[in-house]
C-alpha cells in the first residue's frame, strides 16, 4: 500500500514476479527493497538454479522441513545462512558475516572480523647459538660425520 516517496527517499518493498533470464535482477545480487520470486516444483530445481549462478552472499531457506533446509545448506555454497528469517545473521555480532567468490571474501563481525582486518606480523629471532649451525655449509667436522652416517643408514 505504500507509494514511492522521493522527498523522504522511501521505496517500499516490491516483489518482482515473472522475470526472464536476461533481466538484470536475475543476474546480480540485489541490495534494497526488491525481492525476486521464483517458483519451483522440486528441490532439485532450486539446487540446479542457484548452483548454476555466482555463489550468493547469503542463503535464506524458508521451510519447516529440517531435512530440506539441511539439503540446501549442504549443497549450496554461500556466505552466511539464515533459516526461516532474512538478514538476522547480519545482526549477530558473534558470528562471521561475509560472502564467497564474487560476493566477497573473508568475514567481518566478532573474532573472525578482527582477524580478517588485522595483519599478523610474525617476527622470529634466531638464537646466537644454534645446533643447526653445525649442519649448514660449508660442511666440516660434525656435519660431515652426520651426513656420512645418514648416507650409510640409507644404504
Amino acid at each position: 500500500n505504500q507509494e514511492v516517496n522521493l522527498a523522504q527517499r522511501k521505496f517500499p518493498l516490491h516483489l518482482v514476479l515473472d522475470t526472464t533470464p536476461d533481466m538484470t535482477i536475475r543476474n546480480r545480487e540485489t541490495f534494497g527493497p526488491l525481492l525476486m520470486v521464483l517458483t519451483y516444483r522440486e528441490p532439485g530445481e532450486v539446487l540446479e538454479y542457484v548452483n548454476s549462478h555466482d555463489r550468493p552472499l547469503a542463503l535464506y531457506p524458508f521451510t519447516n522441513d529440517d531435512k530440506l533446509a539441511d539439503l540446501y545448506i549442504e549443497r549450496i555454497m554461500s556466505g552466511g545462512v539464515t533459516v526461516n528469517d532474512a538478514l538476522m545473521h547480519v545482526a549477530q555480532h558473534d558470528i562471521p558475516f561475509g560472502g564467497v567468490g564474487p560476493s566477497g571474501m573473508g568475514h567481518y563481525h566478532g573474532y573472525e572480523g578482527f582477524v580478517a582486518f588485522s595483519k599478523l606480523r610474525p617476527v622470529f629471532y634466531q638464537a646466537s647459538f644454534s645446533f643447526l649451525q653445525w649442519l649448514r655449509p660449508p660442511y666440516k667436522g660434525f656435519a660431515t660425520r652426520v651426513y656420512n652416517l645418514l648416507v650409510k643408514l640409507k644404504s
